[in-house]
Formats: structure tokens, sequence, C-alpha cells
């Protein structure tokens, strides 16, 4: 039997490890400290990955280094508007930076997409950012830092980015493949679940956020507004249980008017096989993604767990989804937390949507692998829902082979038994997200920290948009 005891200290000191230092201050953890492979950016500070750790040092009571993180990127953030294509626009937080030192001198060198793989610029990284000043503010009570001009600043340059008005009239976003952590085309553009639930999680952060005043009055309306009507929309054509199924199987199409039932004009013929055993009477969970004649079955773990902390999901929803995860456990835990997507892309589908990519094939890398960075949000959840057997259990099975797999990015197999081909191993926010994990197996108290609770004000909001938009039905 492995030594926890060792695998947490250890955990931590691969963490602390990790960390990057700015004119002699932490500022970040950076991707991964494998040296065995070609590093690209693995060397690098991201935004989505430094997410985990941020929660991880603030659940120890190490409050410097998240603090020092938020106003960096607060600096990196895009100031300007921009009619050049070329330069990140307003508003945006870079998805990764590093930190150069030359003759004594520390510079920050940012990548906003512009050298990524595929250059695509990163959806994720302000929802993010809002997500750990949240909790940040949350464990240091620092009202002051929160209120800064700086901080309120990058708050609204976030909303504006997000909020503004664009091609369609839905309250999601219109999201392009590899722009967040499935960050490889994998058929996620259009208005994927994962984006759509941080966006409410950083909507519901901002409205926390920021300061009560005149200036602020029209941002804190608008997010409030936008709220409603995400939950509404969300909770309406994306969630799935037995009885939805059964409503989209008996589908007409081609209707047209504000009354039309599949506003979406999905074609009952596009259900796929798989789901038939996948839904029961005791679970459910939000789709993939909806967009027009297309409904993407696909079960997203990330999107659906944030989906409970914010309070997207309802508490019958929690328990549905989290049902899921026991019902399905073989696959989407199996041999090692957790699953980033069920089922895997194949054949000519994998061929299509992917782009043919060798690193994205069945049951690999996004394309259906298992991510342990995942377990801390799984942790979360099951918490929040009363689960707390399944945090023990789905640790247990990570610390068989977590440390003796050297802490690796991903893994690869239809039940998670294989390290990820690719993958790199001491990956920071896999040691985070297991640390996080255990410090709420420990106290469970500690998911408080990136929990919301019900806001009246959003259910008052929520219920009206219903009421309006079905008395038009």
């Amino acid at each position: 039997m492995p030594d926890k005891k060792n695998i947490f200290e250890e955990a931590w000191a691969k963490l602390n490890d990790s960390i990057v230092e700015y004119n002699g201050k932490p500022i970040g953890t950076k991707a991964a400290s494998d040296n065995t492979h070609q590093t690209l950016n693995y060397d690098q500070i991201f935004t989505r990955d430094f997410a985990v750790s941020a929660i991880a040092f603030l659940m120890k009571g190490e409050y410097e280094i998240v603090k020092n993180f938020l106003l960096e990127t607060a600096d990196l953030q895009s100031k300007e508007k921009q009619f050049d294509c070329f330069k990140p626009g307003e508003g945006l937080m870079p998805a990764s930076f590093r930190v150069d030192s030359k003759n004594g001198k520390d510079k920050i060198i940012p990548d906003y997409g512009e050298k990524a793989i595929a250059r695509v610029a990163p959806v994720d990284s302000g929802f993010w950012w809002i997500f750990i000043l949240r909790a940040y503010v949350k464990i240091t009570d620092d009202w002051d830092f929160a209120h800064s001009s700086k901080i309120q600043k990058s708050i609204t340059l976030i909303l504006e980015l997000s909020m503004v008005n664009r091609f369609d009239m839905f309250p999601t976003l219109l999201v392009p493949d590899g722009s967040f952590m499935i960050d490889r085309r994998l058929g996620v553009y259009g208005y994927p679940f994962d984006i759509q639930s941080l966006f409410y999680s950083a909507l519901r952060s901002s409205k926390e956020l920021l300061k009560s005043n005149e200036e602020n009055k029209k941002y804190i309306d608008a997010v409030v507004e936008r709220l409603g009507n995400l939950a509404y929309h969300l909770q309406k054509y994306y969630w799935l249980d037995f009885n939805k199924l059964n409503e989209i199987y008996r589908y007409q199409v081609e209707e047209y008017s504000e009354t039309a039932i599949n506003q979406f004009n999905i074609y009952p013929q596009t259900i796929p096989k798989w789901i038939y055993n996948w839904l029961d009477y005791d679970n459910g969970y939000f789709v993939g993604n909806v967009g027009p004649s297309r409904l993407d079955f696909r079960f997203f773990s990330a999107g659906n767990l944030m989906a409970i902390l914010s309070g997207l999901a309802d508490k019958n929803e929690s328990e549905l989804i989290m049902n899921l995860f026991q019902n399905h456990w073989d696959y989407l835990i199996g041999h090692m937390p957790l699953k980033l997507c069920y089922p895997a892309l194949k054949g000519e589908d994998w061929r299509k949507l992917t782009g043919h990519d060798a690193k994205n094939i069945a049951w690999s890398y996004h394309n259906g692998g298992s991510w342990p960075s995942l377990l801390w949000v799984f942790s979360a959840a099951a918490s929040k829902v009363g689960k707390v057997e399944l945090i023990d259990k789905a640790i247990s099975i990570a610390e068989k082979r977590l440390q003796k797999d050297g802490w690796p990015e991903y893994y690869d197999g239809i039940e998670n038994r294989l390290i990820g081909k690719e993958a790199r191993t001491n990956q920071t926010w896999s040691i985070a997200g297991y640390l996080i994990a255990k410090m709420i197996q420990e106290k469970p108290e500690r998911v408080d920290l990136v929990n919301f609770e019900e806001d009246s004000e959003v259910i008052k909001c929520t219920k009206k948009v219903t009421k309006k938009l079905n008395n038009k039905s």
C-alpha cells in the first residue's frame, strides 16, 4: 500500500518546486517540470492551470503567490480597443506567460494565443482570473484589494469583452475550437457547455466582487440579467434526463414561429445509440453543445461539475449528475480520475472533427482521456452534494498510481489504465488537483472556498425570464 502521508508531502514539495518568481516574489506555477520531453510552453505559467494551484495555496493559507499572480496578470490584460486583428482585444487575459531573466532583470513575456498551437486566443483565461480573485477575497476578506481601481477595471473589461453583442441572439458565448482547456480541435465549436458553465461562475463571481456604486451599476444590472437569461437557456436546452430524451425522440422538425418546441431544429435521427444505455431514470447531465440542428450528446466532466459548484445545477440536478458518475464509475473514473469527456470520437467522426489529430485519437488526451487535475472539482462537487464516500473512493484510486507514475498530465484508454502517450510528468495541476481533493477530504467545509450559495436575486431574475419566455411560447 502506498504511504498516503508521503504522497501528500511529496505533492506539496513538487508544487513548491514549480513556483516561478518575478523580481524576487512568487508569481505563479509553471505547467510542468518535466525535462524528459521537449518543453514547448510547459515551462510557462498558464492562467487555467494556475487556477488549480491557487486554490491549493489558498486552502493551505498561503496567499502571497495568489495575490501577486492576480496583480501581474491584471497588468498584462489588454487595455486598448483594437482594430488590428493580430493584437489582443481589449479585456483579453493571456493564456500563459513566462519570466525571462537577462542581466539581472526580469521581464514577463505573455502569450495571448499568437504563439499557441493552432493560434487560438483563450476564451477562459479571464473567467479563471475572476474565479481565482473571488476565492482569494473570500478567504482573506481583502476587500480593499478587490475594490481597488486596477482590479475593478480588470473585472469590467472582462465583462465588456464577454457580454458584448455579437452575431447571435443567445445568452451563451460563441466559442471556437481549441480556445479553452480543450486546446485542440474536438468538434466543440459553437456554444460548448464547459465554457458556458465557467462563464456562469465568472458572472456570479463578478456580482460579488463589483463595488456597489454608480459607475458599476450598469455592469451589476447587466450581470444579474445575463445570469437569469443564461440559467434559463442552459436549463432548458442543455439539460438532459430520460424525460427530456423522450421529448427529443418525438420532436417535430422544420417548425417556424416563436411557439416552436424544437427551437434548434434537432433531428431525432441524430440521437446516438449509446445514449440509451447511458441515461437512466436516476441520472442526468448537461449536454456538451447546442446549436442550429445540433445537439452534442457527449458528457463533459468539467462543465457539469462546475455547474454543481456555481449553483447553475439545482439540488436535484446536482444529485443526478453525481449519480451519473456512480452509475458509470468504471468509465468516468476507472483506474484514474477523471475522464474529460465521454464517449470518444472515433472513425470518420474523429477524422472530420479533429482534423485527423494524432494526439487526439480515441480515448487519448482530450478525446476521452483522463485528467487527474479534475480530481479537485470532482471532490468539491461531491462534497457539496454530500457524497463524501465518492471522494474517498476516487482519491484511493489516484493514490495507487499518481506518485508511482510521476504525476502525469493525463491517462489514456477506455478505463484510464495507460499513462498518456505524450503526457508530461510532474504536471503541476495534476499535483494541485490531488492536494485540493485531500484537503477537502480532511475538512469538507473547505469546499466553501469554491462553492456558490443560492442567490435570491439571480433566482428571481431566472424565474422572471422563464415566465416571460414561456408566456411567449
